[in-house]
């Protein structure tokens, strides 16, 4: 076909490898409540339609997310001080089989929690410490 460009994978090459990235729980948690291992976060209702519903409708003034022990041990660990691989092998470690499929359950559970809005991810200081390209 005249005009047609083939699009290449260029993404692919520059994308990072989730295992070396390191999330962070965002500052919209209010706070994060442990029970015996298991965690509940907490998230105060912050837009204009959720205090009107707060006020009116009298909603609680915050969302309550409960974790199961899967969870809890993830979100304890999303203090961006470990990377995902690292945060993995803890899981694999205190779980056993019991959380098998770990990678793709742990990307899932991270994907929604970045979809709304409560992990953010830290820049990789991969290329600084022992990359390939630093040396």
């Amino acid at each position: 076909m005249i005009g047609f460009k083939s699009k290449k994978n260029k993404v692919a090459a520059e994308s990072p490898n989730l295992l070396d990235m390191v999330p962070v729980l965002t500052n919209r948690i209010a706070s994060v409540q442990t029970n015996e291992e298991k965690v509940t976060l907490l998230l105060p209702r912050r837009s204009w339609l959720e205090r009107q519903s707060v006020k009116w409708l009298k909603q609680p003034s915050t969302i309550q997310i409960h974790l199961d022990d899967l969870g809890s041990a993830v979100v304890i660990r999303c203090c961006g001080e470990q990377s995902v691989g690292e945060i993995a092998d803890g899981i694999r470690e205190r779980f056993g089989e019991s959380a098998e499929p770990l990678l793709p359950r742990l990307s899932k559970f991270m994907e929604v929690l970045e979809a709304n809005g409560l992990l953010t991810w830290l820049p990789s200081t991969e290329n600084e410490e022992g990359s390939p390209a630093a040396k």
